[in-house]
């Protein structure tokens, strides 16, 4: 209780500290390496000229969220960032995928750094304070970046799955602690469960693909990873202030 109250007391120390405490603690962990047998998809199927064509395709919904977002929110620096990350992560996935290796993987990752470090900052400004989560994107950003560059220089993934993980467990933990200045919490709620179920789907590639091998697991991912970001974007589209709530 008494750790609670002190992230509530105090939570932009509190969220800076965890932070900087997370960062140092990948420092005595061993390099993380990217599995190459990552890029072998259960799905490879060519069709209309298209290698991987399904895993190719199914990167179209995130472009069209990313546009809408984009056409309504730009003018706000966390949300253009957001939506352009978004829309990007369309291209940049189906350019992956087309011939899966590193070189295409690091375009598939850049995007998707940009959404992860603006819906941190998205819900430390909306629960938390509108500037700290405004100030917080820069330096999110910079870590996202950085993190690619440095797997490709040292072939080492620890920074990136920190930048990839660390915001997700933030978010759910402000979206525990803190309550809603908006309405349309539930939709914050709908986006952390479709990228929960994106992950797992991702993990079970094969095993998914398996079952009549109609649809791959990573096929299915891609749909629900762009659900969660059409969950973000209704949020936009919907909240309003809640009356009485400082």
């Amino acid at each position: 209780m008494k750790l609670i109250a002190t992230v509530r007391d105090r939570p932009v120390p509190v969220l800076y500290g965890l932070m900087i405490v997370s960062l140092l603690a990948l420092l005595p962990l061993p390099p993380l390496l990217q599995d190459q047998s990552y890029h072998e998809f259960a799905d490879q199927r060519e069709l209309f000229g298209i290698p991987n064509f399904w895993n190719v395709i199914s990167n179209l919904p995130f472009i069209v969220v990313g546009a809408a977002g984009l056409l309504q929110f730009r003018r706000d620096a966390t949300t253009a960032v957001l939506f352009t990350g978004l829309f990007l992560t369309g291209f940049g996935s189906s350019y992956y995928h087309l011939d899966p290796n590193d070189s295409t993987l690091f375009w598939d990752r850049l995007p998707m750094t940009l959404c992860f470090a603006a819906i941190l900052s998205a819900v430390v400004e909306e629960r938390v304070d509108a500037s700290a989560g405004a100030m917080l994107l820069r330096p999110l950003l910079a870590i996202g970046i950085f993190s690619l560059l440095l797997w490709r220089w040292t072939d080492d993934l620890r920074l990136y799955a920190w930048a990839q993980f660390f915001p997700f467990i933030a978010l759910v933990l402000i979206l525990r602690l803190f309550p809603p200045r908006y309405t349309g919490a539930s939709y914050w709620g709908a986006a952390a469960a479709f990228y929960a179920l994106a992950k797992l789907l991702e993990f079970f590639d094969e095993k998914v693909f398996s079952v009549g091998s109609i649809v791959s697991g990573h096929t299915l991912k891609h749909l629900a990873a762009a659900a969660a970001g059409f969950a973000v974007l209704r949020l936009f589209q919907t909240r309003r202030t809640i009356e009485g709530v400082v």
